[in-house]
């Protein structure tokens, strides 16, 4: 049953210069002398260092240990001796740096012991665990932990498996080339994704501008029952996840929901392949295949190790001389690189040189004159120029409101924007400042949760101490003035029956009962007296002297509280 092809909004058709470096078979890059792997390469928590300095490592160890569930380990790219554990500069929009293991080449490349397993004798949760150490993540550009896309959704199983061959940005050949040349590793690598999540279905959605990747993956895959390769009209950004997902099945994926909520998930082909070696050859995700092409003499893609500086890298593509900057990832989603000496993540799917000639300057922004055609270019159905103006005006209620969090920074708006407005730039800061003003929030609603519930303690430390100490003192009282007094104070509250009408008491009402009636029991003692003090061993003529004080004190108690005579 062939699949029917379904269509979105919006989208871009722009220049595709990808014969320039797709005509070339994939190289492998030489060794560098050193690697600097950073350790977060994936969506999620930071993964914990597990080498220092001075230590030797083999090739595929692992030297970051993924933190919890949502993340993915690191491993070393080749042997050799761990040289530092320290901050370096990513490759990454911000600039900012992250723990990084730099790793100085042997040479020797040796091998951990690969330890291949038989899917098919593995249950599901045992795959997923075996990819999380491997530290397979998504190798279309998003770098989501594999693993945990693996797992089924609301809908309780993944009854349609998408794979992502569309490759829609201009420039990008790397999973063009790897369909040509590796697709017996894809259909393994999609037989294993489909046993464990136990998929009806496979549909291969590739951009019909591919013929002989098409050509080949159906070859790969002619054995596989329910497994179909759906050729899929070329246009920007077609090859975003969502956008795929609905193109070949209808269905619409909001922000905030997984596919596997709908029983369907998408993985790029280079993921596949990269799920094969790791089941199957038991080796982890250590390199990728990476474009170069641009303004370059030599375009074509080479498969690096991940750790590789960039430069490295385009020295084997030559830079032309007008060379002014260089982008990682495509023109339409990529970001121009600080400097060049930084190292190649999972995610650096194209290095890409830039110059005047190939990229002209940007003109001056200029306002925004309304008329529309960013919001028939939007592949998500927003509204670009309502977010643009909110966004600018800081007022990130209304950027919600009109679902700037479902935005894919395409770059579709700013690509046809005539006022030529970085619209996406707008965006990412408006995303930004709410994500960070949220962190703000739920630190604040920390504190002040911590702060609330140290007041609730020291109340309750100060009157449970009170408490004690006057139950401590109405009892040191009764003792001193004998049995007799406490058995009259006894005997009402042994005597009296609760009436049915009262309430029965809770802890802090009996604190204050015993408040209190420690408070008429001082009022009570002042009234008797206070006993003498200090009168042991003294001479009889000062016994006999305070007996006369206590009985003219005595008598001017009963005098008080004697009636007075009612007036003749």
């Amino acid at each position: 049953m062939m699949a029917s092809l379904f269509s979105f909004k919006g989208g871009v058709k722009p220049a595709s210069h990808k014969d320039e470096s797709a005509q070339v078979p994939i190289t492998l890059a030489p060794l560098p002398s050193r690697l600097v792997v950073p350790l977060r390469q994936s969506a999620g928590g930071m993964p914990l260092p597990l080498v220092s300095a001075g230590q030797r490592v083999l090739k595929g160890e692992r030297i970051g240990a993924p933190e919890g569930n949502f993340s993915s380990a690191i491993h070393a790219p080749t042997s050799g001796l761990v040289v530092a554990v320290e901050p370096r500069m990513l490759p990454h929009p911000s600039g900012l740096s992250a723990l990084c293991v730099e790793i100085e080449a042997d040479g020797e490349e040796r091998w951990i012991d690969l330890v291949p397993v038989n899917y098919e004798t593995e249950t599901p949760d045992a795959l997923r665990d075996i990819l999380r150490d491997a530290g397979v993540v998504g190798l279309g550009g998003a770098t989501f932990p594999s693993h945990l896309k693996l797992k089924p959704g609301a809908s309780g199983r993944i009854e349609t498996l998408i794979i992502n061959g569309a490759e829609c940005e201009p420039w990008i050949t790397c999973d063009d080339r790897l369909m040509r040349e590796r697709s017996d590793e894809i259909a393994r690598g999609i037989a294993i994704l489909r046993h464990i999540v136990s998929a009806e279905r496979v549909l291969i959605g590739i951009e019909d501008n591919k013929p002989q990747a098409i050509a080949a993956v159906r070859a790969a895959t002619a054995g596989s029952e329910g497994v179909e390769v759906v050729p899929v009209p070329t246009r920007y950004p077609a090859g975003g996840e969502r956008q795929l997902i609905r193109v070949l099945t209808g269905i619409e994926i909001p922000y905030g929901r997984f596919g596997a909520d709908f029983g369907v998930q998408c993985f790029n082909v280079a993921t596949a392949c990269s799920v094969h070696r790791a089941i199957d050859l038991g080796q982890p995700l250590i390199s990728r295949i990476v474009t170069l092409a641009g303004n370059v003499e030599r375009p074509g893609n080479v498969e690096a190790l991940i750790g590789t500086p960039i430069d490295a890298l385009l020295k084997l593509a030559m830079p032309k001389a007008d060379t002014d900057r260089t982008i990682m990832g495509g023109p339409m989603m990529g970001f121009t690189l600080p400097r060049t000496d930084l190292p190649v993540t999972k995610a650096a799917n194209c290095i890409l040189a830039a110059s005047p000639a190939l990229f002209p300057p940007q003109g001056a922004e200029m306002p925004c004159i309304r008329c529309g055609a960013c919001t028939r270019a939007c592949p998500a159905e927003l509204q670009p120029h309502e977010l643009y103006w909110f966004s600018r005006a800081k007022n990130f209620g209304k950027t919600q409101e009109y679902g700037i969090f479902d935005c894919i920074e395409c770059g579709c708006c700013a690509y046809v924007c005539p006022s030529n407005i970085p619209l996406v730039d707008y965006y990412r800061f408006a995303k930004s400042s709410m994500r960070t003003l949220e962190r703000e929030k739920a630190v604040a609603d920390a504190a002040r949760q911590r702060f609330e519930f140290r007041t609730e303690r020291d109340e309750r430390d100060k009157a449970e101490k009170a408490a004690r100490l006057a139950a401590k003192t109405a009892a040191g009282r009764q003792a001193a003035e004998g049995p007799g007094a406490a058995k009259a104070t006894a005997a009402p509250t042994a005597t009296q029956a609760p009436s049915a009408e009262e309430k029965p008491l809770t802890p802090l009402d009996d604190r204050k009962k015993a408040l209190i009636a420690a408070a008429i029991q001082r009022i009570q003692s002042q009234k008797t007296g206070v006993q003498p003090k200090n009168t042991d061993n003294l001479s009889p003529e000062k016994q006999a002297e305070i007996r006369e004080i206590e009985a003219r004190r005595n008598k001017v108690r009963e005098l008080a509280k004697t009636p007075p005579e009612e007036p003749v």
